[in-house]
């Protein structure tokens, strides 16, 4: 859907329940888009996994635990 700055403006209850129905809302200015809304994913629902190491690090044995790892490369520099 697209709406104009004065749209959103005048009718932002609308807007909103556009997004709530899980719609992205277009905002142009002078006729060019210049910003999106869209519905927000709360992180709760989001599930939460451990990303899998890819390409080069896949096999990278140190690295299998990848915050273990980053700690201490990190260990010097911050403390």
């Amino acid at each position: 859907m697209k709406a104009t700055a004065k749209d959103l403006r005048f009718h932002t209850k609308e807007l909103i329940e556009t997004i709530k129905r899980g719609e992205e809302v277009i905002i142009t200015f002078r006729g060019k888009p210049c910003a999106k809304l869209i519905p927000f994913e709360n992180e709760k629902k989001r599930k939460v996994t451990q990303n899998p190491l890819f390409g080069i690090w896949k096999d990278h044995e140190p690295s299998s635990n990848v915050d273990k790892y980053v700690r201490n490369l990190r260990k010097g520099r911050f403390q």
